[in-house]
């Protein structure tokens, strides 16, 4: 599979085209097949676990409901995403639309944080479940299920909505290949006849302030859950309080490591193939979708429970 060629237009750019793994076309033959495989358990089990929170009434409970968001988000993420890198590998369709190409960075760049932000709304569940029991029935409701989805949805949605404006309104003058699989900002950008410190400096700005304060406030609720949990004198009190929690740290080491490692290789790229990074860019928008309900599913009874009713119900209607 040969690349396009980068010249330049003479006209205002209209479409883009996605460079993917040019340098090593090897790649799309041996990722095609895990990267298809990945992407269809990720919205297979992301299905299942929204359809099964929906039926189940035993789920009607706010921490099933922060997890069916965070499902949500990983579908939305997955088809805004890995469909078209699918496109690319299997039919060498690499042309993708002017304003297709800003909508897939509005939706990866807003939606990246809503999770991050409600990973800290699990944590904060767990916190208080573990720390101040008495109190959890009362704190946490669905009225503060409702107020947290808002919260995620504007914070996210108002600080990272212009990363793609600012992109948008950059004058496209001369080379249209985005040397990446998908529209990220900084690839998308750097093509323009403009300055693009300002783009640069912004989601610099906002993706460590969001991502990096989810974070070590996830970490310092666990160290909180911990303490208390060092402190309890009933047998198996501890080995029960932790597993109450277990599934969701599982998932944050998921989402953060991934996303650390793409983190250091982009610091580090001189060192690293330039692949690599588009490589990790694209894995962390499906490999978490696909773990996130499977670790939930084996991890926790009452999901699984649900599952197996869910099951019955379909065996039962084919029958």
């Amino acid at each position: 599979m040969l690349p396009y060629n980068s010249s330049c237009l003479s006209t205002e750019v209209s479409d883009f085209i996605l460079n993917c793994f040019v340098r090593s076309p090897s790649w799309q033959h041996w990722l095609s097949l895990p990267l298809s495989i990945l992407f269809l358990m990720a919205m297979g089990a992301n299905a299942v676990l929204l359809i099964t929170i929906q039926l189940e009434a035993s789920l009607h409970e706010p921490m099933y409901y922060l997890l069916g968001l965070l499902s949500l988000l990983d579908i939305v993420l997955c088809l805004t995403v890995i469909p078209k890198v699918l496109a690319i590998f299997w039919f060498d369709l690499r042309s993708i639309s002017f304003s297709a190409c800003f909508l897939q960075m509005f939706i990866m760049n807003s939606f990246l944080p809503m999770e991050s932000c409600t990973f800290l709304a699990m944590a904060y569940d767990r916190y208080v479940a573990i720390c101040k029991p008495l109190y959890y029935p009362t704190i946490i409701t669905d009225q503060f299920v409702v107020k947290a989805v808002l919260f995620i949805v504007a914070r996210s949605t108002f600080l990272t909505t212009p990363t793609p404006i600012l992109s948008a309104r950059l004058h496209y003058c001369g080379k249209n290949i985005i040397e990446n699989c998908i529209c990220a900002n900084l690839s998308v950008s750097k093509l323009s006849c403009d300055n693009v410190t300002l783009n640069k400096i912004y989601q610099l700005i906002v993706a460590w302030t969001l991502l990096s304060c989810d974070l070590i406030l996830i970490f310092l609720s666990y160290i909180l859950i911990l303490k208390t949990v060092l402190r309890l004198k009933a047998k198996g009190a501890a080995a029960k309080a932790l597993s109450t929690c277990g599934s969701h740290f599982i998932l944050i080491l998921f989402f953060s490591t991934i996303l650390l490692v793409l983190v250091f290789t982009h610091i580090a790229k001189k060192k690293v193939s330039p692949e690599i990074p588009i490589l990790l860019n694209v894995l962390h928008h499906v490999i978490p979708a696909a773990l996130n309900p499977i670790v939930y599913g084996i991890r926790t009874q009452e999901i699984k429970e649900g599952i197996r009713k869910l099951l019955r119900r379909v065996v039962e209607r084919c029958k």
